[in-house]
């Protein structure tokens, strides 16, 4: 990158501070031009989401050579989730910029990393969360690929889509990742996903988990690592039914 497109960044994530900014490096022509993009996750201060119409409309102008996004507060150091997005994105380049205050009390630019696709797959046990790209249904899609050698769909999730008073997404996508419900008095067996409901305003089921058998959950929680856990007690009382992958 020239100095005019890090100055570019640079400004636009000092704007930002502190919530995360995100953008796109565009080739346009022989020059390469940072695009900013608005940021429409839900805890923008934690992750990003990057609005489509931004992505399409920089895509209008060029190539798209980087994705840009900034660590208010953090190292610029790229998480599970930042380089999970980056192997599925096709795009090799990834920039981030990490941002802190200073010494005079303003708000600057601490550090800068680039990266991009090595093949990263995110451990089962002890992976961050992080909503749409590491979360409880994609370590039931990860659980499925390494496990059983079966790829199930994605769809996709906006940010508290449980709390939307309309969505029910585990309910409308069962049938086409290949499972059969089982109910909520099924006798779990090893490889079931097991829907629950957790604090949904929707009412739905809005968390699942694997059931590894002799009384083990595998899931991830919100704001918590992945593991496994004591099917029992709380988890138990939250659910709502038992899926079975039938293919």
């Amino acid at each position: 990158m020239n100095g005019q497109v890090k100055a570019a960044i640079a400004e636009h994530a000092i704007a930002e501070y502190p919530r995360e900014c995100c953008g796109l490096v565009v080739l346009v022509g022989a020059a390469e031009v940072y695009a900013p993009c608005r940021n429409i996750a839900a805890t923008p201060a934690e992750h990003f989401v990057m609005a489509p119409e931004d992505y399409a409309a920089a895509e209008d102008r060029g190539a798209v050579v980087a994705v840009v996004h900034s660590h208010p507060g953090v190292a610029a150091r790229p998480s599970m989730a930042d380089k999970t997005m980056c192997e599925k994105s096709g795009i090799d380049k990834w920039v981030i910029v990490s941002l802190g205050v200073q010494g005079d009390g303003s708000v600057g630019v601490d550090d800068w990393c680039e990266f991009g696709p090595c093949g990263y797959v995110p451990p089962l046990i002890g992976r961050e969360f992080s909503h749409g790209t590491l979360d409880c249904y994609t370590l039931v899609r990860d659980w499925y690929h390494i496990e059983r050698g079966v790829e199930l769909p994605d769809f996709e999730r906006p940010d508290a889509w449980w709390d939307d008073g309309k969505s029910s997404l585990y309910l409308d996508n069962f049938e086409k990742a290949g499972f059969a419900d089982m109910g909520q008095e099924a006798e779990p067996q090893t490889g079931d996903v097991l829907l629950m409901q957790i604090r949904s305003k929707n009412g739905v089921p809005n968390h699942a988990g694997i059931y590894l058998g002799d009384g083990v959950l595998l899931h991830h929680m919100y704001g918590r690592l992945s593991g496994r856990t004591v099917w029992g007690g709380m988890w138990a009382h939250s659910l709502r039914t038992v899926l079975r992958y039938k293919g």
